[in-house]
């Protein structure tokens, strides 16, 4: 007798997501949250002018070197990367989304016709340690505005995130909170990050490992370190507000503007910084307390750059990035109310020779709008009507046989006691509306 075969779970880092109804030992969103944000989005984004695009998982590795710069992080350590067997091509499933749109812009010239508003979501890929809120497989939202240079479009989508953390029951300033920074242009950042690798030159001993690594190839970056030890030095390095010119904060100070007139309260971050080069201007963060050391929910600013990096003309462009795992996270740990994803009703069959005119009822149930799940598999009256309550349903549909033999349904409410009454089996329509969820 062979040997029974070994279950193979999934990759570490890689994780299902799955239905409420399956009891599972981590603790990840259910499908049902996943719908509900996605309704919610899709609502939000086409509010305010924003259309949907997809791109490939799998792009050219040189996208994201020449993207995101080799000494990044991204592309040093993190990124799933292979060699095409069949071509010999150098291939990687993306890290993030940005680079791909950019990609895809640059190669159907869409902006031909004039700037576009787009967003996208899907899985992102990168190989690093799991830890709450951050796998190896992570699903993300990313907005993109390209072609827009003004300042109107930076508060447009800051303003685009608080409405959809309004739309999700995120209270901002409490649940969510605002920073703020402006990165300049290339001749700003180029004197700002001659004098912080001057400043860290002279404080090299108080450097760590990560630190001295980047203290010539990307200075930026270590102002992002963690590490309690480089804080001081941290805090002492020449900070790019003071390096920025007048244009770039009549820029600035027009968002604030925006953002004031909004009532959007915020914090001007000057140590909020980006790795990558082509950033420039505005960058934002929405940040939270309730994820512990995974406080950015949601970041983004303006990339006047990439476009030109990646072989196309000079584009104004600016967007964000959000991840979904941690977001829907954060509204779990929150409790926050979420709409119930249970049918209308549920249908109930104690014989099977009721079937095939249940399905008939049920059919024109769902065109006329109404959800309802069918009991299948047999079972005593009890425990169908078991099962119907466990299902969330409000209503009960009795497909019984004296019912039957009268034309008739049995309609009976699980959440208030009142009495079973009946309803005609030859017009449906007549009664669906009142078995929807208000």
């Amino acid at each position: 007798m062979s040997e029974k075969p070994k279950i193979l779970p999934a990759v570490k880092g890689m994780n299902d997501i799955l239905p409420s109804s399956v009891t599972r030992k981590d603790k990840l969103p259910s499908s049902e949250l996943w719908s509900w944000f996605e309704t919610t989005l899709r609502g939000v984004m086409q509010r305010y002018g924003y259309q949907y695009m997809l791109t490939p998982v799998v792009e050219p590795t040189a996208l994201f070197v020449r993207g995101l710069g080799e000494v990044t992080d991204i592309v040093e350590k993190e990124m799933y990367s292979f060699t095409d067997s069949m071509n010999g091509d150098k291939l990687t499933l993306r890290p993030e989304a940005t680079a791909g749109i950019v990609r895809a812009m640059v190669e159907h010239n869409a902006l031909y016709n004039g700037p576009l508003r787009l967003w996208t979501m899907g899985p992102m890929f990168r190989h690093e340690r799991p830890q709450k809120g951050r796998y190896r497989q992570f699903n993300q939202l990313d907005v993109e505005a390209l072609g827009f240079a003004g300042p109107d479009v930076d508060a447009e989508i800051i303003l685009m995130a608080r409405r959809l953390w309004k739309e999700l029951g995120l209270v901002e300033g409490e649940h969510v909170r605002l920073e703020l920074n402006s990165l300049g242009q290339p001749p700003e950042r180029a004197a700002h990050r001659a004098a912080l690798i001057a400043h860290f030159e002279a404080n090299a001993d108080k450097l760590d490992e990560d630190g001295r690594k980047r203290l010539h190839s990307n200075p930026l970056r270590i102002l992002d370190s963690k590490n309690p030890a480089m804080q001081p030095v941290i805090e002492a390095a020449p900070k790019l507000m003071d390096f920025l010119g007048e244009e770039t904060l009549a820029h600035f100070n027009a968002v604030r503007a925006i953002l004031d007139a909004a009532g959007l309260e915020y914090r001007v971050n000057t140590r909020l910084v980006r790795g990558m080069d082509y950033y420039n201007l505005t960058v934002f963060e929405w940040v939270t307390d309730q994820l512990g050391s995974q406080g950015t929910v949601c970041g983004g600013g303006r990339y006047d750059g990439l476009f030109e990096q990646l072989g196309g003309k000079p584009t104004p462009a600016v967007g964000f990035g959000l991840g979904i795992e941690r977001l829907l996270l954060l509204i779990d740990e929150l409790g926050l109310p979420v709409p119930s994803s249970a049918p209308d009703a549920y249908a109930i069959l104690p014989d099977a020779s009721a079937l095939p005119q249940a399905f008939g009822v049920l059919e024109a149930l769902r065109a006329a709008g109404v959800s309802v799940q069918m009991h299948a598999g047999g079972g005593s009256f009890k425990s169908q009507f078991k099962k119907a309550d466990a299902s969330g349903a409000r209503f009960a549909l009795v497909f019984g046989g004296d019912e039957l033999a009268r034309g008739e349904v049995g309609l009976k409410s699980l959440r208030d006691g009142t009495e079973q009454a009946s309803r005609s089996l030859a017009s449906v329509a007549d009664w669906a509306a009142e078995l929807r969820t208000a």
